[in-house]
């Protein structure tokens, strides 16, 4: 039997539901209410057949990134590789560190193809697509760590900022890390660039060698890991004050370059209770309370 798409609305009656495999989104979009039902129509629609395209190409997609050559074919696919390429000569990086932002990207591009609206976004487990017309924003919950309930800090992003796109990596998330970092969320102009960067960001907050870190080949855990044999970190033990801010130092280091090359919008970097902001303001410390329901809409969890 050929596997169908789970596609439905939740309970909330705003928001729809989209998930086929590992592929999970929540999407939610504001306007006029025969725009919003033509842009969630969009979604479903492009939606369906999405995860197959990926997996025609899926042994390319884990392959290590050539910075100046594309081989692939399918569109998400070449957007995936767009966002690694710029770090692929420095660092070992495949495609993948950016699927989730880039299918966020082309399901929020149905929506505002088909339909005018106010504002929209897609959130693909914590990566974000984000539309915004003009006199819009939206309030994005930081989570220190998936584990934990609450919101920590909030960002807001509105119409006259150049991010569309928010994303977190890191050691606590649904794909493997080489950092210690329990969180890096990035902002970048598109979903598929911030995820890209958070990879990178969050693999540089490191100790290397430090005992207290236990590591083990990523292709142990999974067999078809795009990581092979690569250590990737299992679990953090007690660290020092002077430790923790040296490994958040050094992926800060990383979140400046990038900042200066134009490749993200500003980075927030997390570890064991402390947290590194690095250029932009949009963050704000000090909320220990969750959020209401509509500032929750966005939360991030790594």
């Amino acid at each position: 039997m050929k596997r169908r798409p789970q596609i439905a609305p939740l309970a909330d009656g705003r928001r729809l539901h989209l998930q086929d495999g590992p592929i999970d989104l929540i999407v939610e979009a504001g306007g006029e209410q025969a725009h919003v039902h033509a842009a969630h129509d969009a979604a479903a629609r492009r939606f369906a057949g999405l995860l197959d395209e990926l997996c025609e190409e899926l042994t390319e997609l884990r392959k290590a990134a050539d910075p100046a050559r594309c081989r692939l074919r399918g569109m998400v696919a070449r957007r995936m590789h767009a966002a690694v390429a710029p770090f692929a000569a420095d660092h070992f990086i495949t495609p993948m560190a950016a699927v989730a932002g880039a299918v966020a990207e082309e399901i929020l591009g149905a929506m505002v193809d088909a339909a005018r609206l106010d504002r929209a976004y897609v959130n693909n487990g914590g990566d974000i697509a984000l539309h915004l017309a003009a006199g819009e924003q939206f309030s994005i919950g930081l989570m220190d760590r998936p584990d934990r309930h609450g919101v920590m800090r909030t960002m807001t992003v509105d119409a006259d900022d150049p991010a569309r796109g928010v994303a977190t990596s890191g050691r606590h998330g649904r794909s493997f890390s080489l950092g210690i970092a329990d969180a890096v969320t990035v902002l970048a102009r598109t979903a598929s660039q911030a995820d890209a960067a958070a990879t990178i960001i969050a693999n540089a907050v490191d100790l290397p060698g430090h005992p207290a870190i236990i590591r083990c080949p990523a292709n142990e855990l999974q067999v078809d890991s795009d990581l092979g044999p690569r250590l990737v970190t299992r679990d953090v033990g007690q660290l020092s004050g002077h430790e923790i801010e040296a490994a958040l130092e050094a992926g800060a280091q990383h979140a400046r370059q990038l900042l200066m090359a134009d490749l993200i919008e500003g980075a927030a970097l997390r570890l064991l209770g402390e947290i590194v902001i690095v250029g932009t303001r949009r963050i704000v410390p000090g909320i220990s309370q969750p959020l209401d329901e509509r500032a929750m809409e966005g939360a991030i969890h790594a």
